[in-house]
């Protein structure tokens, strides 16, 4: 799931101020996760804590949801989303925003078959975003990602997302000029699935996506998604998007590429490591609940500087 939240970090200082070109950075100091890796990961912990027990994901995504919604409360979410973040008893709203879409990417990861890919999707879509277009767009990205996991070529990809969920009569040259903000799956959705036919790799799914324009960081996050898990990501790409990340967030994205690994790149384009495996090098930036904590120093702004018992990081997190 490492590609959606790479997606979204490289787009997001184009989501307001597009950038029509696919030559850029792909990371810079204005870059930061937002909402999309937030309600990834927040799905992602939920499929992680339910254990299998698809009938309580639902309950569990909308706990995992509001945990982190509430923690990240500046991560750029709508209006109503923000509301129902913060419900005592959220309710579902009729929404067709491609917020549905940007987070079910670990469904895709984690489903055994193509039913439970939707399955998964339908549980964790219907809970806020609930309407026809909300749960389409969703779904279309678990399966686009399920079946891209699961060795199928773009052209049998295409073909059943043309047959079961949006004809794509267009290509990204054709739109780029023309295409502007649209929050909604119908209209997103079917460019983040282009940006992915499209490459030729996992950058140029993401380069692709951005420089299409419109809800950037959103696009990318769905094409990067389904590019992870058709291509795999590159070792340095995987480095330096966790630079990114704080400790709680690294440790969602450490367990979940734990139980359902994809594939790293070196630097020659070999799947030579899994992602688990080049974040396993970095394991240092998650810290174990009620470890033991030692400040020695303090910086401007409330940082400080710790050292954590070596104990508690041996073996790894567990």
């Amino acid at each position: 799931m490492i590609g959606a939240i790479i997606g979204d970090i490289a787009g997001s200082r184009y989501e307001r101020i597009n950038h029509k070109s696919k030559e850029f950075e792909l990371f810079d100091k204005k870059c930061r996760p937002t909402d999309d890796s937030v309600m990834s990961l927040a799905v992602a912990k939920a499929i992680l804590d339910c254990e299998e027990d698809v009938d309580s994901l639902g309950k569990t995504a909308i706990s995992a949801m509001q945990e982190l919604g509430r923690i990240y409360k500046n991560a750029g979410y709508g209006g109503t989303f923000i509301k129902w973040l913060w419900a005592e008893d959220p309710q579902p709203y009729n929404s067709f925003g491609n917020g549905a879409a940007m987070r079910v990417g670990p469904c895709g990861f984690a489903a055994k078959d193509l039913d439970e890919a939707r399955l998964l999707s339908a549980k964790v879509t219907e809970i806020s975003h609930n309407h026809p277009e909300g749960m389409k767009g969703a779904e279309a990205i678990a399966v686009a990602v399920y079946l891209a996991r699961n060795g199928k070529s773009k052209e049998e990809i295409r073909n059943y997302i043309t047959s079961n969920y949006y004809e794509i009569g267009f290509s990204l040259d054709q739109i780029r000029k023309s295409y502007k903000f649209d929050v909604s799956c119908q209209g997103s959705v079917p460019v983040a699935l282009e940006a992915f036919f499209e490459a030729v790799d996992f950058e140029d799914a993401i380069r692709n996506a951005i420089s299409v324009g419109g809800d950037s960081d959103t696009i990318a996050a769905m094409a990067g998604a389904v590019a992870e898990a058709y291509f795999g990501v590159p070792e340095g790409i995987i480095d330096s998007a966790i630079n990114y990340l704080d400790a709680r967030q690294m440790e969602i994205l450490y367990y979940f590429e734990k139980r359902y690994p994809s594939k790293a790149l070196d630097e020659d384009g070999e799947a030579t490591r899994t992602v688990f495996e080049v974040l396993d090098d970095s394991v240092d930036k998650v810290i174990p609940a009620g470890a033991a904590v030692e400040v020695d120093g303090e910086y401007p702004g409330g940082a400080v500087h710790a050292w954590v018992d070596h104990e508690a990081m041996l073996p790894d997190l567990l």
